[in-house]
């Protein structure tokens, strides 16, 4: 919140700082969002690495947790994540995926291109062996809810039927943006402990429990949907990044519980500890 309110720009009145309060409730929904799924999915082990590693990023990216329609976003793609993986239960199959894919519409609302981890949805039923073809049409259904529910309230609203134009958003690989020496280290450090993790993450998917093991492999479906998330957005300010901190976060927390030397594991977090306080330096 105080990262927020520093950055704000202009005067700060009480309705803008309740506003801030909103905001900052959403990064907390978010976490416990991430917690709920990865316990009850057992998705880690019975450690908080998870949660420390996902408020680690922010303070590594705090241009993450600044702007106001991505942080919203990244809150109802996490919800949307939740029912995904939670349909490996086989139950209540249909209801999960109408919400998944309600829940990716109403993201993609605040962030155009939140609608990539639409995929993730078909990836789960083809990784789940979801193979009824009723199920496959479901989350079009969702799709089409959210659809419905803005050209309604545009003819409400306005009298005139919803300019979806509005709503798309262009594709750009213009990288010139990162070019700021605190993006810089931020993302390089995340960037590098992020492939070092998935490597051994992917290496030890084989001693994965069968039935969990189509889970873990989504978590990396999920991260890779960010990553080409990060790579085609034409504003590219870093803010992005925030959908690639929950399944990240998942990937480094098996990797940190899986060390055997735990000075090494100590070493790990500590260099996600010490990047943002080296900031002040700058």
């Amino acid at each position: 919140m105080f990262t927020r309110i520093n950055n704000f720009e202009g005067s700060l009145n009480f309705i803008l700082f309740l506003k801030q309060i909103g905001l900052y409730s959403v990064v907390l929904a978010s976490i416990f969002v991430l917690d709920f799924f990865v316990s009850k999915n057992s998705l880690t082990k019975r450690s908080s690495y998870k949660i420390l590693l996902f408020s680690l990023f922010i303070a590594i990216l705090p241009v993450t947790i600044q702007i106001d329609n991505v942080l919203i976003s990244n809150l109802f793609v996490l919800l949307a994540i939740r029912r995904i993986i939670s349909l490996r239960s086989n139950k209540d199959v249909k209801k999960k995926l109408f919400d998944a894919a309600f829940w990716i519409g109403i993201a993609s609302l605040f962030y155009f291109w939140a609608i990539l981890f639409f995929i993730l949805v078909f990836a789960a039923l083809f990784f789940y062996s979801i193979n009824n073809f009723k199920n496959w049409i479901i989350p079009f259904i969702g799709l089409l809810t959210v659809i419905i529910i803005i050209i309604s309230y545009s003819i409400i609203e306005s009298n005139q039927f919803t300019d979806f134009n509005n709503y798309l958003d262009a594709i750009s690989f213009d990288f010139a943006t990162y070019n700021v020496l605190g993006l810089i280290i931020g993302i390089t450090i995340l960037t590098s402990l992020g492939l070092w993790t998935l490597f051994f993450y992917i290496r030890n998917l084989k001693n994965k429990i069968k039935r969990q093991r189509p889970s873990h492999i989504l978590i990396i479906v999920a991260l890779l949907i960010s990553v080409a998330n990060v790579l085609i957005v034409p504003n590219k300010n870093g803010s992005e990044y925030i959908f690639m901190f929950a399944p990240l976060s998942i990937i480094m927390a098996n990797y940190i519980e899986s060390i055997k030397e735990k000075w090494f594991a100590e070493l790990f977090v500590w260099i996600l500890i010490l990047t943002p306080i080296s900031y002040l330096a700058l």
